[in-house]
């Protein structure tokens, strides 16, 4: 799994010629105080039931409040045959204060 900090993540993401998926795996509340745009909720607990929603061939984004439940989910993809994983180090919560000051913030 690679981590990319928010900086990283955004450069990365204009550039990108892949649609990678964004997996937010943050509660329902939470996602609906914030969330990055094209995201896909699925809470870290109910993962894995809905894991076949997910395209594991697809490039996969995983987003949470601080980067740590995304990492937990990341790992558990890679588990599961997942093989292009990538962490948003920090989160929502870095992405607010270093790229999208006018993001919500809890």
């Amino acid at each position: 799994m690679r981590e990319m900090s928010p900086p990283q993540l955004r450069d990365y993401l204009e550039h990108t010629d892949t649609d990678p998926q964004l997996l937010d795996v943050r509660e329902p509340w939470e996602f609906k105080l914030c969330q990055l745009a094209g995201s896909t909720l699925i809470p870290l607990g109910k993962l894995h039931q809905k894991l076949d929603q997910l395209d594991s061939q697809k490039e996969t984004i995983v987003i949470c409040h601080h980067g740590i439940r995304s990492r937990q989910a990341g790992m558990y993809l890679e588990r599961n045959g997942f093989s292009n994983v990538i962490n948003l180090s920090g989160g929502v919560d870095a992405w607010a204060l270093e790229i999208d000051p006018n993001m919500n913030i809890y």
